[in-house]
């Protein structure tokens, strides 16, 4: 099992899918998803689960990025089921997103007529675009800059879930230590829409957890400082990122 650039797109195809993800990564991390998510999005691969992660350009066109990477994602899917290298059959297509991707994920499942049997939700996040960007009032850049929002800002992209969204079962995954989620003003809105079929985790990890990677720390003859630092790195992380894989498994087939 391989990964595939397909239209400007990643594609991880296992021999027999029993369902299909559309995957969307966090603002320019997300450009290169088979590289920044490779070990999370593989063991869905492992289970079965045919991924097709489509990057983005960050822009503050929040909607015709939504518009485009379900665009690409419809094409490829179309593309592969007529080749057969997924069933024409009826999977179950699930959307995921971490970061800026969660709120992508929802815009999608707000503005446009998609069938989805999920989404799972990570590190959600809808900062304005001066929490966005980072000492932007320092930057050399033009009063009239200043005033520039994403399309839609905060509270439009909030009114629209809370009005429109139709993705019924949702699973929201927050972490200890993450400072940029917002997981926690997503909830409700989603809870008071579709009562019931909204499950929230709180997990050991941070906003990064979702693109770390399975380290292998090898000792050499003679153990040493390096080396009990280098375990618990590799303890602590694998961890985190193990139990993230294991609930968003569990939640996919809790059968």
């Amino acid at each position: 099992m391989e990964w595939q650039e397909i239209s400007n797109s990643w594609v991880l195809l296992p021999r027999k899918p029993v369902g299909v993800v559309h995957f969307l990564g966090g603002a320019f991390i997300g450009t290169t998803p088979n590289f920044t998510y490779r070990w999370l999005l593989e063991q869905l691969g492992k289970a079965g689960y045919a991924t097709i992660a489509t990057p983005f350009l960050n822009g503050f066109d929040h909607t015709a990025i939504a518009r485009s990477t379900l665009n690409r994602f419809e094409n490829i899917l179309e593309r592969l089921q007529s080749t057969n290298a997924i069933s024409q059959r009826y999977l179950p297509i699930y959307g995921i997103g971490h970061s800026l991707g969660c709120k992508l994920q929802l815009l999608i499942g707000s503005l446009f007529a998609v069938e989805r049997a999920g989404n799972i939700l990570i590190s959600f996040n809808n900062y304005p675009v001066r929490r966005a960007i980072p000492l932007m009032e320092q930057l050399p850049i033009d009063t009239a800059a200043l005033n520039l929002e994403f399309v839609p800002s905060p509270e439009e992209t909030n009114q629209l879930i809370a009005k429109h969204y139709t993705i019924r079962r949702n699973l929201l995954i927050r972490f200890t230590n993450d400072n940029l989620d917002q997981t926690g003003s997503l909830n409700p809105i989603l809870q008071q829409r579709f009562p019931d079929m909204v499950a929230a985790l709180t997990l050991s990890g941070n906003h990064l957890t979702p693109l770390g990677q399975q380290l292998n720390w090898q000792v050499g003859e003679v153990f040493t400082p390096l080396d009990a630092v280098g375990q618990w790195f590799q303890q602590t992380f694998s961890r985190d990122l193990q139990n993230l894989s294991q609930e968003m498994l569990r939640w996919l087939n809790p059968c």
